[in-house]
């Protein structure tokens, strides 16, 4: 998938005459693909000020993945299969299909192996973080 993309510092303007002071700044991202005669696609974003133009199009799009993964989950594993009418039977058949999935997911791993998947990093912990029940230490 590739796109180009614009992004601009904005500050949108929602019923404002209300407001006392103006909104914060927010990110402005345009997808414009090539061969299109206008932009397509317009997201706004919250991240601070010094976010990559990389980092906003690699969240934008990651949603792209999630509706795919949705889309796999209805029609492969049979997520809206579902007719029953409690809240127990409903939890009960998705966690059955989202542990489907993960083992699909898995196995197509194992077959072909992906490139490093960047978003499944570790968080970062902050600096003096004691886990609980470590020790105190004097």
């Amino acid at each position: 998938m590739r796109s180009r993309f614009a992004r601009l510092r904005v500050r949108p303007a929602h019923r404002d005459e209300e407001r006392t002071q103006p909104r914060a700044e927010e990110w402005l991202l345009i997808e414009w693909p090539r061969g299109a005669a206008e932009p397509t696609k317009y997201w706004f974003s919250t991240l601070p000020a010094p976010t990559s133009i990389a980092e906003l199009v690699r969240l934008a799009k990651l949603r792209w993945r999630i509706e795919r993964d949705y889309q796999e989950l209805k029609d492969e594993l049979g997520l809206d299969h579902f007719e029953g009418r409690g809240w127990r039977g409903f939890h009960h058949h998705g966690a059955l299909c989202i542990a489907a999935y993960a083992f699909l997911a898995a196995e197509r791993a194992s077959l072909s192996p992906p490139a490093p998947l960047s978003f499944l990093r570790p968080a970062r912990l902050p600096k003096g973080f004691k886990p609980r029940g470590t020790p105190r230490t004097a």
